[in-house]
């Protein structure tokens, strides 16, 4: 496809998946078994994903507790009292707090797609959580003995680790999840949060070729649990400017709900530079209604007005279930929805000439 089509990252769990992390919880289902049952999901994700016709496939984040949490795995170090991130409909999810040093991850995303590969025949994406994000971990009151920089420099060395683990399994692209990177201008309207976000997850970047950067993309999003979202009211304008100083070479954008997608699509032709891929949210996973194929060849054409055509890829505007309890969306109904954003993207390639 002349127009490349990717997905986010994350599906919605099987039921018996789900049973079974609950009972390996409870002590009823044994470790072997809840990995029969991670292999299954992991093995249906990823045929049915291949089925929609995606050139680029993830495994839906089957066996990650959730897209931010998956490095905390097996870790002693944390407290449950951490930050605390509120959605629009009330519920909330809340981070661990880190007590104690050295910070390091339990858990690598690479791990997950060399399990994936031996089941797929399509080049795999894998998404990582941003150093950003991580970030948030440490207690504002500090840590006797271990000072925020020593966290960060550690900090910094593990997230670099993760993408690399990804790249030695065999990624295509690796995504940066960076969802907290809106929600910040809601925790700091002056923009000092946003900016210190982007410049540590450069830090982390600083660390890759240019030819690796070319394949590590940001994504970004007001969130998108239980069908809620926590930042969808900062508006795209003060955020933008921030986003697109990150030193990578894609960039995954929430668009498919945003409220007047031309304006926000002027400001990224206006920001993104040269050389670099947009690939705008044309589905959009916490609505119920799966969009058709003419609906998302539209979005590709709107935003193929502005912005440079070999700078254009369409993808959703987030995972369809970040977090492993979220089954607001059917799986069923995610796949129809990345059906429909794969077709509609050929339909817009055809009609453009570039198919």
């Amino acid at each position: 496809m002349s127009i490349p089509t990717e997905p986010i990252g994350s599906i919605p769990r099987p039921p018996e998946l789900l049973r079974a992390i609950q009972g390996h919880a409870a002590g009823s289902v044994s470790t072997e078994s809840l990995d029969q049952a991670y292999e299954d999901a992991v093995r249906d994700t990823l045929q049915r994903f291949e089925a929609t016709g995606s050139p680029v496939i993830t495994d839906g984040e089957q066996r990650k507790s959730s897209f931010a949490t998956y490095p905390l795995e097996g870790l002693t170090n944390l407290a449950s009292d951490g930050v605390v991130i509120p959605f629009k409909d009330g519920h909330t999810r809340q981070l661990p707090r880190l007590t104690q040093g050295p910070f390091r991850y339990g858990n690598y995303a690479g791990g997950y797609l060399q399990r994936a590969k031996s089941l797929a025949t399509r080049p795999l994406k894998q998404a990582v959580i941003s150093a950003s994000a991580l970030s948030l971990l440490y207690p504002a009151v500090g840590i006797k003995d271990y000072p925020r920089d020593a966290f960060l420099d550690d900090l910094i060395a593990e997230a670099v680790a993760d993408i690399v683990s990804a790249f030695t399994a065999g990624a295509e692209t690796v995504q940066i999840d960076f969802t907290e990177g809106r929600l910040s201008l809601k925790l700091d309207p002056s923009g000092g949060l946003l900016k210190s976000f982007v410049d540590l997850n450069n830090r982390v970047l600083e660390r890759f070729s240019h030819e690796q950067r070319r394949r590590i993309g940001v994504h970004v999003c007001p969130g998108g649990d239980h069908d809620s979202t926590h930042s969808a009211d900062v508006d795209y304008a003060g955020f933008l400017p921030a986003l697109f100083a990150m030193n990578v070479g894609r960039f995954y954008l929430q668009l498919a709900s945003e409220p007047d997608r031309p304006r926000v699509l002027r400001l990224i032709a206006d920001l993104v530079g040269k050389n670099r891929k947009v690939f705008v949210g044309v589905i959009d996973p916490i609505s119920a209604r799966i969009e058709t194929p003419e609906e998302v060849r539209d979005r590709v054409l709107e935003a193929a007005g502005i912005i440079p055509l070999d700078q254009l890829g369409s993808t959703d505007d987030c995972g369809f279930s970040p977090f492993a309890d979220d089954t607001s969306t059917a799986r069923d109904v995610a796949f129809a929805k990345i059906r429909a954003r794969v077709e509609g993207t050929g339909l817009a390639a055809a009609k453009l000439g570039v198919a």
